[in-house]
């Protein structure tokens, strides 16, 4: 077996076998997430009302969004599997995701430290909620895959 799966009928383009896998953890990425915003403000505004409920729902979506945002950036740059310059555009786009993030995280403590209308303490649980469901369901995901570990390869 190769590294590529078979092209279809209608995308000539062949993508890595590991592909199916990213899109399936991306999917469960956003039902979890959304799941978790839910339970997040309920339970922030159980905690301390409206205050609350915006600390969870900013967090599990801060942290839901800049999980998926890894698995989204691989799973995009796969699309440019077969161009001379895959390794340079992988690289490329996945630590352009890593840089984005980062950026939007540190103005998002910035311009939320001070906020009246957010408890951030049920956006700090909120978040460290979604870092650990996230870590859960890629593993889940990855150990239920089946990817293929022996290339097709011929000896000359």
């Amino acid at each position: 077996m190769s590294d590529l799966a078979q092209p279809n009928e209608t995308d000539p383009r062949p993508m890595p076998s590991s592909q199916p896998v990213l899109l399936r953890a991306l999917r469960w990425g956003l039902v979890v997430t959304a799941a978790l915003i839910v339970i997040f403000a309920v339970i922030g505004y159980l905690a301390s009302g409206q205050p609350g409920l915006w600390g969870g729902v900013i967090g599990t979506a801060l942290g839901g969004l800049f999980l998926m945002m890894t698995v989204g950036s691989i799973a995009f740059a796969n699309r440019f599997i077969e161009r001379d310059f895959y390794i340079t555009a992988f690289f490329g786009i996945v630590l352009g995701s890593w840089v984005l993030k980062f950026i939007v995280f540190i103005v998002a403590v910035v311009l939320l430290r001070d906020a009246e209308w957010l408890d951030t303490r049920v956006m700090f649980f909120g978040v460290i909620a979604s870092v650990i469901a996230s870590l859960v369901l890629d593993v889940v995901v990855i150990s239920r895959s089946r990817i293929p570990i022996i290339s097709d390869t011929r000896r000359s």
